[in-house]
Parts: structure tokens; C-alpha cells; sequence
């Protein structure tokens, strides 16, 4: 892959200004009401296969998600993208989850999924025993009783960790929930009371990463 240029562009008619990668099939013509448009800069967006030697090198420890049943695709990919990115070693997909050969995970992570390991498996409580019998340390991202606020929670320090994250509808499987080790909630301020699985994710792996 090469770097990509993106032009921002302005519509001289009705004012929209929006990014157009150069050389993109659908011209310079914008896209809300089909004026002619102008260049206003330009960015350069690196290509990441040429950053990932000097971003993997900053990685410590070994740290994994277990992703149990859960249902959306779009979900999945998302995680993908942001395990990479918060330094991740692994990727468990457990139960009902698709994994990066359904198109839309792939789609959603980027790539992301070349870049990370990852394994698929029936049953997510024969592999955490499994784990915890080889000394793993096991965290769930769960709300109720027992869970402590991730705000709180100190830097994981264990070289070998793995965050639980259950189906978007259920949550944890109960029986995973009895093998884990420790149980973290993110608190919820507003009326809803939980949070996309994918994005509740990002928050408990920076969470953890004691950033």
C-alpha cells in the first residue's frame, strides 16, 4: 500500500466542505447538490503497514478479549480495530461470534485482524479454565452485583490477562462470571444504563491500560 492524499474541498454553491481522497472515482463534483467544488488543503494519511514495526514494539505484557456470543459483526470488527490499537495480543471469539471471514467484521476492523491473533471457539468456559489453569488472570466487563468501578481500577500489571465482554443482550455468561478473577462496571450517568459493547470496550481497555 502507498500513502493516500485527501483534498478538502469546498462547495462554491451551497458551502458543504468535506474530505475527497485524490484520484476517487465520484469526481469533484459535491456530493450534496452537485456544485462545482474547490480545493481548500490537502493531508497525507500514512500508510499503517509502514508504522506497525515501531507501534508493536511499545506493547508489555500479554494481554487478550474473550468475546462471548456476541451477535454483530460491526461490533466484532470495531474491536478488532481498537484491541490493535490498545496493544492486545489476542483475540478469543466464543459461541455465536462471527469472526474476520465474515465480510462485515473485516470491513469494520480495517485490517486490524492481520495484524492481531486470534482464535475461534464453541465454549467460552472450557477455554477460560482452560486459561486459568495456565495462570491466567481472568477480568470481566460486566455490571451488578460485585463489579467495582473501572475508574478505580490500577494498571494491570499481569503478564497474562484477558477481559471478558458477554452478548449484547444477556451480558456474561453466569458460569464465566464464576471463574473470573475480577469484575469491573463502567458507571452510567444518564438514563441508559450500559454502553455499546464495541465502545465499552475502548473505555475498559484504556481504563486498564492506566493511561
Amino acid at each position: 500500500m502507498s500513502d493516500l492524499i485527501f483534498d478538502m474541498r469546498a462547495c462554491a454553491s451551497c458551502g458543504l466542505r468535506y474530505p475527497l481522497q485524490r484520484g476517487n472515482s465520484f469526481g469533484t463534483r459535491c456530493p450534496h447538490c452537485l456544485g462545482e467544488t474547490q480545493i481548500i488543503t490537502s493531508k497525507v494519511i500514512r500508510d499503517e503497514e509502514k508504522v506497525i514495526e515501531k507501534n508493536t514494539a511499545t506493547k508489555s505484557g500479554f494481554r487478550a478479549v474473550l468475546l462471548d456470543n456476541i451477535r454483530s459483526a460491526w461490533n466484532v470488527g470495531s474491536i478488532f480495530r481498537s484491541a490493535d490499537g490498545f496493544g492486545f495480543d489476542h483475540v478469543y471469539l466464543c459461541g455465536i461470534t462471527p469472526t474476520p471471514d465474515v465480510e462485515a467484521v473485516s470491513k469494520t476492523s480495517l485490517g486490524a485482524e492481520d495484524y492481531i491473533p486470534w482464535s475461534s471457539h464453541k465454549d467460552a468456559v472450557r477455554l477460560v479454565l482452560g486459561l486459568k489453569n495456565e495462570g491466567w488472570r481472568i477480568i470481566a466487563l460486566e455490571e451488578g452485583k460485585g463489579a467495582k468501578d473501572i475508574r478505580k481500577v490500577k494498571n494491570i500489571k499481569a503478564e497474562r490477562s484477558v477481559l471478558l465482554l458477554g452478548s449484547e443482550v444477556t451480558g456474561v455468561d453466569p458460569d464465566l462470571l464464576e471463574l473470573t478473577d475480577e469484575i469491573y462496571s463502567i458507571p452510567m450517568l444518564g438514563q441508559k444504563r450500559s454502553l455499546n459493547v464495541a465502545i465499552a470496550f475502548s473505555v475498559a481497555a484504556y481504563a486498564l491500560s492506566g493511561k
